[in-house]
């Protein structure tokens, strides 16, 4: 019977710590009132990683619709959508969170923001890309990280 116990014991255990470091999958991401409160790994982004990811025109290519002015050393800042200086003064982590995943989400299914991180992309999915995400879970919260950093200078 001791046995018994001790097994359920590291089964709660790990368990749990299974529980928390696993990634959300794009299908069970749940958004409520244009939020996604729940981290997609349980993992902190890295800020500096999100930068990078913003920056790069092969992943999240942010700036070709977007000006950040601490980016202003990388080329080709776009106007379509708002710059993002300020950014985090104007949403929370989970409302910043929401519209990387999937910005129809929170703004209309018009928006011309790609969902970075959901399966649900449209038609005409070039066939090697077909079930992939834009980005990671964690690079997802990396660049929330990033964004949240953003904030109005006086």
């Amino acid at each position: 019977m001791k046995q018994v116990w001790i097994c359920l014991a590291v089964t709660a255990l790990f368990g749990s710590q299974t529980a928390i470091g696993a990634e959300i999958a794009p299908a069970d991401v749940k958004f409520q009132d244009m939020t996604v409160e729940q981290s997609l790994t349980g993992v902190a982004g890295n800020p500096e990683e999100g930068a990078k990811i913003l920056a790069s025109r092969s992943l999240g290519n942010c700036l070709a619709c977007h000006a950040v002015t601490p980016l202003a050393k990388e080329q080709f800042h776009g106007d379509v959508g708002p710059a993002l200086d300020g950014v985090a003064d104007r949403w929370s982590a989970t409302e910043l969170r929401a519209i990387v995943v999937n910005a129809k989400h929170v703004f209309t299914k018009e928006t011309v923001m790609p969902a970075f991180y959901s399966l649900d992309v449209g038609v005409r999915v070039r066939e090697d890309l077909v079930g992939k995400t834009i980005l990671t879970a964690q690079q997802v919260e990396d660049v929330v990280a990033y964004l949240q950093t953003l904030k109005e200078t006086n």
